[in-house]
């Protein structure tokens, strides 16, 4: 199996409409990316797999009353915050409240350990997308000076990329209530549900069939399920849960990853997403991996300062030869990856339902392992305070496997 070759992907970035405010006088549609959420919620036992957690510890004196300020004008700034969904005539819509209040739940804990409890019950706490909020806030009383902030998003009104967003905004408003001052943040000349309907409006047609094209190619045949040694049974019903196991690996080796990139003329990402592949394979005894990532989906200016869920999911597809090569491999995943990056538009579930693979419950279609490189990690950074991570396990996980991968001065 070989990537198809490349062709010109027909008309993306080049006639389409203009990305400007529509009207509210009808509910808009969910994007495609939001319709993907919407029916996984229908069929999550739990209620929590695509809960977002935004915690952090905060030491310092804390103003309360301008936090939970903050948190209001955030939601008022960002539609996607304080929009529900619900179904009309059969199709589901989004439902954009004129006003939400944040109420900052306040506790006392009596230590570290009590507040990572909460923080982790506070992670499987289901949300109603039904009737919201889509944020929910928390902030845990250590010591005088020593606070937990606990914020929860629900997945279809944000993403990876939204939490810095949402980290710079908050550390904005919070300084601007503060020191008495109107906040200075861009202008966001449109909304998410803005987007949702220009994406509908345009991701259709000739376009839309040449990038579909290329992915049925490349994924037509491919093993339904990537066969993982298991220590137990799979449950009949996919159910969610999961843990984290954290590897720290040395900064001499994320150099080393970085000069055979440069070398080779791959990024990062490519080298590891082949050696993973690799991985796989031998766990596995399976040649053919189709491995899933997610892409930011933010390709326009308009999209770079809001807050909501623009993610897409590539499924990059290749033969591991045990006899061949590695850098002979290495080739083949640049390829690939180049030209699922020129035609990211096409929903996942839009693939799904042209590949028609056997559907089970007790698995995702087309992939059940990930591989994730994240940026930075957000944490609020408010004035005045010092911020730390909180430790916690979310006890969830979407696939069978997820190797997610993030940088830090120590290494990855």
């Amino acid at each position: 199996m070989a990537a198809p070759e490349p062709k010109r992907v027909v008309g993306r970035g080049r006639g389409l409409p203009p990305l400007v405010p529509v009207s509210r006088d009808t509910a808009p549609p969910l994007s495609f990316a939001q319709q993907r959420l919407w029916f996984l919620s229908q069929v999550d036992a739990g209620g929590f797999s695509y809960n977002v957690p935004f915690f952090a510890r905060l030491q310092g004196r804390l103003d309360v009353p301008a936090l939970e300020r903050a948190l209001s004008d955030l939601v008022r700034r960002h539609e996607s915050l304080r929009t529900t969904f619900g179904e009309e005539a059969g199709r589901p819509v989004q439902h954009i409240l004129p006003e939400v209040a944040v109420t900052l739940r306040v506790a006392q804990v009596a230590d570290e350990a009590e507040a990572r409890r909460e923080a982790e019950a506070e992670a499987r706490r289901p949300f109603d997308l039904g009737t919201g909020p889509m944020l929910r806030a928390r902030l845990l009383h250590v010591a005088e000076d020593d606070h937990v902030l606990l914020l929860m998003l629900h997945h279809i009104s944000c993403d990876g990329w939204s939490l810095g967003v949402l980290e710079r905004d908050l550390r904005e408003l919070y300084a601007a209530h503060t020191e008495g001052r109107p906040p200075v943040l861009p202008a966001l000349p449109i909304q998410y549900a803005d987007h949702a309907v220009w994406q509908r409006d345009w991701l259709k047609g000739a376009l839309l069939e040449e990038q579909l094209a290329w992915w049925t190619e490349l994924l037509t045949g491919a093993s339904p399920s990537l066969e993982l040694p298991l220590d137990r049974p799979r449950p009949p019903v996919q159910t969610f849960l999961g843990a984290t196991v954290a590897v720290p690996l040395s900064p001499s080796l994320s150099q080393a990853v970085k000069a055979l990139g440069r070398a080779e003329s791959v990024t990062p990402f490519m080298l590891l997403l082949a050696c993973f592949q690799v991985l796989m394979s031998r766990y596995s005894g399976q040649r053919d991996v189709v491995v899933g990532t997610p892409i930011s989906g933010r390709n326009r200016r308009e999209l770079e300062n809001l807050i909501g869920f623009f993610v897409n999911t590539l499924a990059p597809r290749v033969d591991v030869d045990p006899e061949e090569s590695f850098r002979s491999l290495l080739g083949r995943v640049r390829r690939v990856c180049l030209g699922a990056y020129a035609r990211q538009d096409v929903p996942f579930e839009t693939l799904v339902e042209a590949l028609r693979p056997p559907r089970d419950l007790s698995r995702s279609p087309l992939f059940q392992v990930m591989f994730v490189i994240q940026g930075p990690r957000s944490l609020p950074s408010l004035p005045g305070l010092v911020e730390q991570e909180v430790a916690f396990d979310s006890g969830m996980s979407k696939f069978d496997l997820i190797c997610f991968l993030r940088e830090t001065p120590e290494g990855w």
